[in-house]
């Protein structure tokens, strides 16, 4: 009998703990918290403005907007998986990371002006990247949003530049330079005007209505593809690639302008490439010549 009682003892307690654990917190409480944990990772200036020297972790706050007006950030600043529709407060320099993704940005007016990593802004319903920073330290990714154009975006990423899945029409305003990768496939382009010049890794521009290459890179440092396109020609294309080049599932005719230098295979198949014009790239053994 007194083992029993014991048990449901046990039981009642176990469940009052949990509840109090789980019991919702009022709004008041949850900003106050949020001011404490503020206090704790960074330090006010005379202006008001909030600096902190390593990382400040605003993530999955359910944040509507910045609790404060930051200044400075030595580390890392996350203000990812919010609800947030505005970076005003946002720091003015961050020497990290600046992680805004999975939110309800339509601008990025507020952004820092200087980010030392990568900048994530992906997953949100931007329209623009006016308000980007001008150089980024790290890789730059806004894929998943509503961006029509380039236009805003930094000027250099030493990481690699994500802007695929999109309705971009033109690369006009991309980034001048690419350290990394530059992705940019499934998307409305009809052009590669504005591409970067030079890209370290691989460039993909397939899944677009291109019916040209002028505008690509000269020098691609890995694969190039622009596979299901509208390709009727290879003129512009880069003039050495160091990977792969894949222009399958186009409309070409004929290979003239393709790269003169390729470190992986060149995929032609499903194009209506005749064979007389494949014979012409018997002194280029990487060609594959399998036509569908």
């Amino acid at each position: 009998m007194f083992s029993i009682l014991l048990e449901h003892i046990i039981k009642e307690t176990e469940r009052e703990e949990f509840e109090e654990l789980f019991q919702p917190i009022s709004k008041e409480e949850a900003k106050s918290r949020l001011m404490d944990y503020i206090k704790e990772v960074a330090y006010q200036n005379p202006d008001g403005t909030w600096s902190a020297d390593g990382d400040v972790d605003l993530s999955e706050k359910g944040l509507t907007e910045l609790p404060v007006q930051f200044k400075k950030v030595g580390g890392d600043f996350w203000c990812h998986i919010n609800k947030l529709t505005s970076l005003q407060g946002a720091p003015e320099e961050v020497g990290g990371d600046f992680w805004c993704h999975i939110n309800k940005l339509t601008s990025l007016q507020g952004a820092p002006k200087e980010v030392g990593g990568y900048f994530w802004c992906y997953n949100n319903k931007l329209t623009s990247l006016q308000g980007a920073p001008k150089e980024v330290g790290g890789s730059f990714r806004c894929y998943n949003n509503k961006l029509t154009t380039s236009q805003g975006a930094p000027k250099e990423v030493s990481g690699s530049f994500s802007c695929y899945n999109n309705q971009l029409i033109s690369l006009q305003g991309a980034p001048k330079e690419v350290g990394g990768s530059f992705r940019g496939y499934n998307n409305k382009l009809t052009s590669l005007q504005g591409a970067p010049k030079k890209v370290g890794g691989y460039f993909w521009c397939s899944d677009n209505q291109l019916t040209t290459l002028q505008g690509a890179p000269k020098e691609v440092g890995g694969d190039f593809w622009c596979y299901n396109n509208k390709l009727t020609s290879l003129q512009g294309a880069p003039e050495e690639v160091g990977g792969g080049f894949d222009c399958s599932h186009n409309q070409l005719t004929s290979l003239q302008g393709a790269p003169k230098e390729v470190g992986g295979k060149m995929y032609v198949g499903y194009n209506p490439v005749s064979v007389e014009e494949l014979k012409k790239t018997i002194d280029r053994p990487y060609v594959d010549r399998i036509v569908k």
